[in-house]
């Protein structure tokens, strides 16, 4: 019976769920910090994040209210990304060993790429545009179908 108990705890302690919380404040100095444990010396907030990659590729045409004339009958290529987003840096490093040109745009980093990336409709990272189509996600497949 001892055994059978201690078979049961190793099989359910994986199972404990695990809570992590990001907090930020700012110090005397007026330098920003990130942490995962509650400072005890300074009053921080709690920072839920949003990380949002696409899983699953799918195509479609760029929103008419986006103005794409510019790329119409072009292979030009503009992916909206993030530093941290693991399909964003699969993609950047297939584009660089086919010698394909692209641009790209942190959302992250650049005001002006966030509000593009949201007139677009973006829900995850990346958004690859290749003329006139979209590409939420990335496969290298189905990139070169569009390309």
């Amino acid at each position: 019976m001892r055994h059978f108990l201690t078979l049961w705890v190793i099989l359910l302690l994986p199972l404990t769920v695990v809570d992590a919380e990001i907090y930020k404040w700012t110090d005397a100095k007026g330098k920003v910090h990130f942490s995962d444990s509650k400072p005890v010396t300074e009053p921080a907030e709690a920072i839920e994040l949003k990380i949002n990659s696409y899983t699953h590729v799918t195509y479609e045409l760029a929103p008419s209210s986006l103005d794409l004339s510019h790329n119409r009958n072009s292979k030009k290529v503009i992916m909206y990304s993030t530093s941290w987003c693991g399909y964003c840096k699969n993609a950047k490093r297939f584009f660089k060993a086919k010698g394909i040109v692209f641009t790209e745009y942190d959302i992250e980093k650049s005001a002006a790429a966030k509000k593009a990336y949201d007139k677009l409709g973006g829900r995850g990272v990346p958004v690859i545009l290749v003329g006139q189509s979209r590409m939420n996600g990335f496969s290298e497949q189905g990139f070169m179908k569009l390309y």
